[in-house]
């Protein structure tokens, strides 16, 4: 019998199959695809491996000249870009696969059927468990009425493509919109974005959405907010498109249509048969049980924060439980990271949640940073949000190029209740970055000194 039988291989599933392993548990990982998961195969891997290509691209076109570095005849080879992000992709399977077997972790290869609270059938064999993990992930909505036309493109379906489309238009822009409109418009293809809400990324702040719409239509992105697409139809050339925006319906003939509004938990029959709790994901205690004590849930399955960071999280916590430790879930001090250009990554609240009477907010532009000079980079800010008695910091914004990196100080002062004159009396290095976060500091203690 398995300590743990845990299904999905993704960031969740194959870091509670090593942390309980670690742990001196006998442990089962079974996978019906590619251990990694999205993130590893479909999601932030190859993404970011394409854009660390498109960034140095427009490093060099956008930059070289002014820095004194005379460059001709910048081309790109898209073939070469493919073929990174699959050498990256494959690299970190067989690290994954790697650490599973250094650990002793039992890799089953097919597709696993719950059977009941303590048995997990995969094809002909059968797993006794004491405690099972579910951590099936998720898939992309295609809502209608786009899941009635062929050939229209998820997210799993773009790393698919042999060569650039002509023109693409996507349908939402949040992070996968916003991250795929910053590839496609970096390597001159016409792009359109149609989002529902009234900003592009709307879960942030609006002062952060015209940053980046400013970008993006800087290389030529057309955004359509407050808009929706109300009809589509194949055609000869791609597909015709009636979009409803605030001025009236408009049509839009473009070759490949990317719809990116969303994912949804990945839940099979089998557990609706066992009568586990389902809202919306799978539902969970903060020790990550379902209402079956000594069956798990974790990660996108939830249908709550789906990010491959949480996931890993819940999954060595769920682990830590299954051990008999006490251990809980707090995601107060969870990162969002947007990998735009520039660079977008939030923690805590954001201004648009927080009370004006109960807060002090304040923002350092990245002009007035030494180090932004240098690298000719001026747009973006650090804000921060902190209880206006005792500076608490509840929440930190970050736009501008590392925001991705320099997020983890918000993330730390924010899950240990530091407030703003513990940060601001910490010595930031100078020329970095990270002393525009010490110019928010300032601004929220006293004055800042560099403005």
């Amino acid at each position: 019998m398995y300590d743990a039988v845990i299904i999905g291989a993704g960031p969740g599933g194959y870091v509670a199959a090593i942390k309980l392993s670690q742990k001196g548990k006998k442990v089962a990982l079974v996978e019906k695809s590619f251990v990694g998961g999205t993130c590893t195969n479909w999601g932030c891997i190859p993404t970011k491996a394409l854009l660390s290509s498109t960034h140095l691209y427009l490093e060099i076109t956008e930059k070289s000249k002014q820095l004194g570095v005379n460059v001709e005849n910048v081309q790109y080879d898209f073939s070469t870009m493919k073929n990174h992000m699959n050498k990256v992709v494959t690299m970190s399977r067989k690290g994954i696969e790697y650490l599973l077997k250094k650990y002793n972790v039992e890799l089953i290869n097919g597709e696993a059927t719950i059977e009941s609270p303590n048995l997990v059938k995969v094809a002909d064999t059968k797993l006794e468990a004491k405690n099972i993990v579910i951590a099936t992930g998720s898939y992309p909505a295609l809502i209608p009425p786009f899941d009635k036309v062929p050939n229209i493109w998820t997210s799993d379906d773009v790393f698919k493509m042999e060569k650039l489309p002509e023109s693409i238009l996507i349908v939402g822009g949040g992070v996968i919109g916003v991250e795929f409109a910053t590839f496609f418009s970096t390597l001159k293809v016409p792009v359109t974005i149609v989002e529902l809400m009234e900003h592009i990324l709307p879960t942030e702040d609006k002062d952060v959405a015209e940053i980046i719409a400013k970008s993006l239509r800087k290389k030529e992105v057309q955004i359509y907010e407050s808009s929706k697409v109300i009809d589509v139809q194949a055609t000869d050339e791609g597909f015709k498109c009636l979009i409803e925006t605030k001025e009236g319906t408009i049509e839009k003939t473009v070759q490949k249509v990317l719809v990116s509004v969303g994912r949804r938990p990945k839940i099979g029959e089998d557990v609706k048969k066992l009568g586990i709790e389902i809202q919306r994901g799978i539902k969970t205690n903060q020790k990550m049980q379902t209402n079956i004590p000594n069956i798990y849930a974790i990660g996108d399955v939830r249908g709550q924060i789906m990010l491959a960071h949480v996931a890993m999280y819940e999954g060595v916590v769920a682990a830590k439980n299954i051990c008999g430790e006490e251990a809980y879930m707090d995601y107060s001090a969870v990162p969002s990271v947007i990998f735009s250009n520039p660079e977008v990554a939030s923690v805590g609240i954001r201004e648009k949640d927080a009370d004006p009477s109960k807060v002090k907010i304040f923002s350092f532009p990245l002009s007035a940073n030494g180090r932004a000079r240098t690298i000719l980079e001026r747009e973006g800010f650090v804000k921060v949000i902190a209880e206006k008695e005792t500076k608490k910091i509840l929440g930190m914004t970050i736009v501008g190029p590392s925001a991705t990196d320099m997020i983890m100080e918000g993330v730390i002062a924010i899950k240990n209740g530091l407030n703003a004159k513990e940060l601001e009396e910490s010595i930031h290095p100078h020329p970095t970055l990270t002393e525009t976060i010490l110019g928010a500091m300032e601004g929220i203690v006293e004055m800042p000194i560099h403005l």
